[in-house]
């Protein structure tokens, strides 16, 4: 039975904007601001570790602070957006990247500039849970279908821009910047985000029974333990080669992970309010939606990271270059994502397996084009398309239906689990395919990177297969 008298209730009144395409807008340029820093910062890394003399580790640092911040803390973002307020969380949130992108900008040294990188993830652990929450709770029907399309276009589309953007303003070199801008950027949008958003969100309303609801305090120190032994060794190990610490930080993981498990259980059965509600995990196709958000982002991730390493590593093209070379990719994956309602009804049950084949293909070919060293050909291009279509088609539904039978007031639970699973996809999809293209690339020249190439290349397909191995998608009724 669906309780109505402790869910928290966003209102609207006279001081708000309620066109609900701003609003969708407001959420998503915040979202799409927060994904371009992963990996803007990592075409600014060589000026970085030139101009702030950076060893190896603290530019690791550098890059991953943010990653590992914004991994640990999503779902308490998104637990604490169903206890004090989405507007509050989200605004909070987007306040604190702003001032933390200003810090980095200004950072006079690696210590401060990874001390404000860790910032900056928080900001956006804080912010980000809050898009989903806010899509679930104000649109539905057909209207949120298309929100939930717009929200995975631009997962795809903030990925390729961070490394175009990057680009553009390192090779700029703005008033003798450098690497600033890449940071600075984020300041004049974040503040009119800020303004706009204290316009156009709906403003919080919570029950009294909400307000009483504490925060899960031993969970989430126990999932934050289990998530930050994960992330770290897969942002830091592939560059230490993987040392012993590595794999023990990963069996430490799996033994929190376990006692969090546990723990909430109990908890839920003593009738308290566990971090992440199990009904929630219990939801029909959640678990299977669950695999391929994880299967899809990895795959993505992993082809984006490769493809980069090659293009700049093993080809020699510069960061703008190599960032424009993914446009293909972007610009289907966004499409697809918008459109794929609009296929028939009788073909949707295909659509994720369907999805999954055909970004098999598209990493096949992308891999035998460039097998030769070259540049691929305009043939690439279409190739590019065919692996993002096929992502998109992978993820978008997957997404969708993980949602549909998610209750308002679990909508924070749902959108704190999707989003962490979003982000560990990505960060499982760098390290193995990464560590694969660089264990295989044994040598320097454009043909071993090629040959690592194709390799990787293969794996991807075969990880996409595995995903269409899953089985069609059912329609939540």
């Amino acid at each position: 039975m669906t309780s109505t008298t402790t869910r928290p209730v966003l209102s609207k009144d006279g001081g708000t904007d309620n066109r609900p395409g701003l609003l969708l807008g407001v959420v998503l340029a915040a979202q799409f601001m927060a994904l371009l820093d992963v990996f803007i910062v990592n075409v600014a890394a060589p000026t970085i570790r030139v101009e702030l003399s950076a060893s190896g580790a603290a530019l690791q640092l550098v890059v991953a602070g943010y990653t590992i911040a914004y991994a640990v803390l999503l779902i308490t973002g998104a637990r604490l957006g169903a206890l004090v307020g989405h507007r509050r969380m989200y605004l909070g949130g987007l306040a604190l990247f702003t001032a933390a992108s200003l810090a980095c900008g200004l950072a006079a040294g690696t210590g401060q500039l990874i001390a404000f990188r860790l910032a900056q993830g928080a900001g956006a652990a804080l912010m980000i849970p809050q898009v989903l929450s806010l899509i679930q709770r104000e649109f539905a029907g057909e209207r949120r279908v298309r929100a939930l399309s717009a929200y995975s276009a631009v997962l795809a589309t903030g990925a390729a821009a961070g490394q175009v953007v990057g680009g553009i303003l390192v090779s700029a070199d703005l008033f003798g910047t450098g690497w600033r801008p890449v940071f600075l950027v984020n300041v004049p949008i974040g503040i009119a985000l800020l303004v706009l958003g204290a316009r156009v969100l709906p403003r919080d309303a919570r029950t009294e029974a909400t307000r009483a609801r504490a925060l899960d305090l031993p969970g989430l120190v126990l999932l934050a333990g289990a998530v930050s032994l994960l992330t770290v060794p897969l942002v830091l190990g592939q560059e230490q080669d993987w040392p012993l610490w590595s794999w023990l930080s990963f069996g430490g993981s799996l033994a929190l992970l376990a006692l969090f498990g546990a723990y909430e259980s109990r908890l839920a059965r003593r009738g308290g309010a566990p971090l992440i509600a199990p009904r929630v995990l219990r939801l029909p196709g959640m678990g299977r939606a669950v695999l391929w958000i994880a299967v899809s982002m990895g795959v993505n991730a992993g082809f984006l990271f490769t493809l980069t390493l090659h293009l700049q590593g093993g080809l020699g093209h510069s960061a703008l270059r190599a960032g424009l070379t993914f446009g293909p990719a972007a610009v289907v994956f966004g499409t697809v994502g918008l459109t794929w309602r609009r296929r028939p009804a009788r073909l949707h049950r295909a659509l994720i397996p369907g999805g999954f084949l055909l970004a098999a293909v598209g990493a096949l070919a992308v891999g035998g084009l460039l097998a030769d060293g070259g540049a691929g050909g305009w043939g690439l291009y279409p190739a590019l398309g065919a692996l993002g279509a096929g992502i998109s088609l992978a993820f978008s539904p997957a997404l969708t239906g993980a949602l549909a039978t998610v209750r308002p007031e679990d909508a924070a639970d749902a959108s704190g689990l999707l989003a962490t699973v979003t982000q560990l996809g990505q960060l499982i999809g760098v390290a193995a395919f990464g560590t694969l293209f660089l264990a295989a690339a044994d040598g320097s020249g454009a043909q071993n990177s090629a040959d690592a190439l194709r390799t990787t290349m293969i794996a991807l397909a075969v990880a996409a297969l595995a995903g269409a191995a899953a089985g069609p998608w059912r329609r939540a009724r």
